[in-house]
């Protein structure tokens, strides 16, 4: 109350003092317009009275006079009228007049000597009464008569002028009233306003960051949006999250010490990095952005694309304030860049530049859409899908490749011994044309996708042109061993160059170039869940929102691609209905699908045949309150997806070739309740990983339909042992144990320069 009477006592005076000098303007504001109405009518009341007066004077007959003035000394606050000659003697007056006039009104005097009307107003003190009680303040005014063209008098008005300082003084009364009730309401209202606006939620803040610096438990403060307050909103926001972060690692590390464990955090990440960078630069560059700016109406919003790769790679980035080079793919990304294309991110606390590159509609349909997810996708992924690959894609392929590495160059050119990381199958190239221009860079590449055998990728036309850029990089990082032998042996084949199997490394024209396996992962959470049945809650709320009943619930995952088995799966799923009839309108699968390069004919085909097959196999088996599929086509956030995996019995991952698939570690990541079944493709990399799922082959549809079977079945205590495993794999080969040993493995190679020196 004391603070909020401090902001609000300095507006009360503020109000106080604005109403006071206003009622002051308007009391001085209306004695001037009464005064001049009283002026204005006296001279015309003179100016009427003037030419019967000056005939009264032309009969020469002061009784007439007399009369004369009698008459015309009644009217409203006029309270006579007298005559005069030139000699300031009076000729007639209203009877009682004279005690109020001086002896020799000036105005009289005045009249006459100029030959026109005059007029002032004469204070009591002024006037000729016998006792200071009778004394009142009047205007006179003067007019001068006239007998063959000369003056030969004067005809004088007194009004009284106290009725104006009567309503004077009614004015100064209803302003002051009005200037109390104005600034109490004002103040009340501002009273509320302070409370509700500011103290309030300040108070709540206070309050919150007070638990939140204790360690207590508490809900996000209610806070009003809008100027300062939401400025201090999302500073206070930021600064609860920093510290909620910060005490969320330091009770990591301090268990980890406990344990004598060696798990990586974002923490660990960044110390450890910047300790073996020792002020080196970092470049990463990658199609796609860590931050998208798209227009929301009017306003710009900012979106953080879900990646895997974003996770791990932001906090080396934020450790050694580093560069990021990427495609503008956001609605309003040009509009927050400066002149050469940069920003500083995050945007809550800018750490690391960000550069974007700018692709025409053409160029990204034969670079992304045509060589890079028409060929090489699947070329690399074994799903019999028939790879396309185009001349005119290949040149824009080449072409975007030597514009990303121009930048890359542009960015490090100030650099000594930089260390650039590349991502990804869309910047094959950038390793060998960095290289050429910078051989005192370290370089590594992480292809995300499988590598085929050496037969399969030797259909690609360029098969060589890929290798040698490739090549090009110090440092080649695969999924699994797997993935690594079968580049080598491509290798083999393809190009003439020393294959180092004992070491995986290929030497050529004095160049060599490591090949590993590192499995990438996600992040994990060390949050126990406090909640006993919290999928059972979370089941019957997703329901509700689907307007179904069942008491159990899978849940699949994936951007609707033809390598993800989504068809497959619902095959396996009308399967398992036929073999289950028990189950019907006791479980249903939801099919999260996020629509995916849908300019593209195959997949635009594929989304399709999807929604046809989940209403071909819905209208076999579902009832008025029940269906055995719910396929979501839309993308999904974060939190949205959490919740299903929470919920769900079991997750199905049926890819038909993956890399990795990082869906499989999400789930048994977000599963603190330790329940739950996951059904995984032997064919995807994680399965070398996650061997406590259910492994399948995602082409046995009677395989996975029993695999279906048993996930329902499975005994909680089963569920428990498996997931426990899965989870303590997930948690020490976290993404961020990714990133530190791709990273720190290319730290140690020595630079190319002095390579060749020593040789």
């Amino acid at each position: 109350m004391r603070a909020t009477l401090k902001i609000v006592l300095p507006l009360i005076v503020s109000v106080a003092s604005v109403s006071l000098v206003f009622a002051g303007y308007q009391v001085r504001n209306q004695r001037r317009i009464l005064r001049n109405d009283l002026a204005r009518r006296a001279e015309i009341l003179a100016d009427s009275l003037q030419e019967s007066i000056e005939r009264e004077l032309g009969r020469g007959q002061d009784r007439g006079l007399r009369r004369f003035v009698e008459r015309y000394g009644q009217r409203e606050h006029l309270r006579g009228i007298a005559i005069y000659d030139t000699g300031d003697h009076l000729l007639a007056i209203t009877p009682g007049l004279e005690p109020a006039l001086p002896l020799h009104p000036t105005a009289i005097t005045k009249a006459m000597h100029d030959d026109h009307g005059d007029g002032e107003f004469l204070p009591p003190e002024q006037t000729s009464a016998q006792q200071e009680s009778d004394a009142l303040p009047v205007h006179v005014y003067a007019m001068p008569l006239h007998r063959d063209n000369k003056v030969v008098g004067a005809l004088l008005l007194v009004h009284d002028t106290g009725y104006i300082e009567i309503q004077v003084a009614h004015t100064l009364r209803d302003a002051l009233l009005n200037a109390l009730v104005q600034t109490l309401l004002i103040s009340a209202l501002a009273l509320l306003l302070v409370r509700w606006t500011f103290t309030g939620p300040l108070t709540r803040t206070a309050k919150w960051v007070r638990t939140l610096r204790t360690g207590q438990p508490n809900p996000h403060p209610a806070l009003l949006q809008g100027g300062a307050m939401e400025q201090l909103h999302h500073e206070v926001t930021h600064l609860a999250r920093d510290l909620h972060s910060a005490r969320t690692a330091a009770e990591v590390e301090a268990r980890l010490r406990d344990s004598n464990a060696s798990l990586w955090t974002a923490e660990r990440l960044s110390v450890n990095l910047r300790e073996r960078l020792q002020n080196q630069p970092l470049f990463v560059v990658s199609n796609r952005e860590p931050y998208m700016h798209v227009f929301d109406g009017k306003d710009i919003k900012v979106i953080v694309p879900a990646s895997g790769v974003v996770t791990a790679l932001e906090p080396v980035l934020l450790a050694c304030n580093g560069t990021w080079v990427a495609s503008g793919s956001g609605s309003a990304d040009r509009e927050v860049v400066d002149s050469q294309d940069r920003l500083r991110v995050p945007p809550d606390r800018p750490s690391y530049t960000l550069r974007r590159i700018w692709l025409t509609e053409e160029e990204n349909k034969g670079y992304y859409d045509g060589f890079s997810n028409e060929g090489l996708w699947p070329l690399c992924h074994i799903a019999h899908t028939r790879p396309i690959f185009r001349p005119e894609d290949w040149l824009q392929y080449q072409r975007i490749n030597q514009r990303f590495a121009d930048t890359v160059l542009q960015e490090m050119a100030d650099a000594d011994s930089p260390i650039l990381l590349a991502q990804d199958y869309h910047l094959a190239l950038v390793p060998r044309m960095v290289k050429d221009v910078r051989p005192d860079a370290r370089v590594a590449i992480f292809w995300h996708i499988p590598w085929p055998n050496a037969e399969v990728f030797g259909i690609c036309p360029w098969q060589r042109e890929l290798i040698e850029g490739l090549l090009g990089a110090d440092l080649i990082g695969f999924h699994i061993q797997t993935h690594c032998n079968n580049f080598l042996e491509t290798v083999d084949r393809g190009l003439e160059a020393l294959t180092e199997w004992d070491r995986f490394a290929v030497s050529r024209q004095g160049h060599v170039t490591r090949v590993r396996p590192y499995p990438i992962s996600v992040e994990f959470h060390e949050k126990p869940s406090l909640e006993p049945n919290i999928a059972n809650r979370l089941r019957a709320e997703l329901c509700d929102e689907m307007d179904i009943e069942a008491t159990h619930l899978g849940v699949g995952v994936d951007r609707v691609d033809y390598t993800k088995g989504i068809l497959e799966r619902f095959r396996a799923l009308e399967r398992f209905f036929e073999l289950n009839p028990g189950y019907c309108r006791r479980f249903t699968f939801v099919q999260i699908g996020a629509p995916s390069r849908t300019d593209i004919d195959r997949y635009r085909n594929l989304l399709e045949e999807v929604n046809s097959e989940a209403e071909r196999i819905n209208d076999r088996f579902q009832t008025s309150r029940w269906k055995p599929i719910v396929f979501r086509g839309k993308h999904h956030s974060h939190e949205e997806i959490s919740r299903f995996y929470k919920a769900a019995s079991f997750c199905m991952v049926t890819s038909l070739h993956d890399g990795m698939n990082l869906v499989a570690k999400e789930f048994v990541a977000s599963r603190e309740d330790e329940r739950g079944v996951l059904i995984l493709s032997t064919f995807a990399g994680a399965a070398h990983e996650l061997s406590d799922a259910l492994l399948v082959n995602p082409y046995d549809i009677s395989q996975v339909a029993r695999a279906i079977h048993r996930a329902l079945e499975m005994p909680e205590r089963e569920q428990t042992e498996r997931m426990q495993h899965m989870r303590h794999i997930v948690r020490q080969h976290n993404v961020y144990r990714w990133a530190a040993h791709l990273l720190f493995d290319l730290t140690e190679i020595r630079i190319e320069l002095v390579e060749r020196a020593e040789a």
